[in-house]
């Protein structure tokens, strides 16, 4: 077993990514530590031919999920609306247009996107996360790059 700064240190990109893709980049730093701090208690339990990776995007969506909840519970008072966000042109202007098309995608196909494409979990496993079959997660996925592509205006 591998120990657990190599582990943190090898598959932190991955997990960062997808918290990001599920929360979007204000909170992702904040699910990213909830993630690890989760995996680092139960790391010494896990078996030796566990797919680290998967298990911690699992570990992930589910910090993902109680940070939303909570989020979601929370009322933001604010003195003033914040300025909509620019159309695309800078750099800047298409992170924020994309994080903002992935939090309009289903739930779904934000799931499938980011275990799929960001974190490059195989459909099996990305079914086995949000349920459903590999299929399934194969058409969430297309579904949510095809809608990413119309809503950035990408071509394909």
């Amino acid at each position: 077993m591998s120990p657990f700064e190599q582990v943190v240190t090898e598959h932190g990109p991955t997990v960062m990514r997808v918290c990001r893709a599920l929360v979007g980049p204000v909170d992702a730093d904040d699910a990213w530590s909830e993630t690890f701090l989760a995996a680092m208690r139960a790391y010494p339990a896990l078996d030796d031919g566990a797919n680290v990776e998967a298990w911690l995007v699992t570990i992930a969506r589910h910090k993902a999920i109680d940070l939303l909840r909570s989020r979601a519970r929370r009322a933001v008072p604010v003195a003033e609306l914040p300025e909509r966000a620019a159309a695309a042109g800078t750099h800047g202007h298409e992170v924020v247009d994309l994080w903002r098309a992935l939090g309009e995608l289903t739930e779904r196909q934000r799931e499938a996107v980011a275990y799929h494409h960001l974190a490059g979990l195989p459909y099996d496993q990305v079914a086995a996360l949000v349920g459903g079959t590999a299929p399934a997660a194969r058409r969430a996925a297309a579904d949510g790059i095809r809608n990413l592509r119309e809503r950035l205006g990408a071509s394909s």
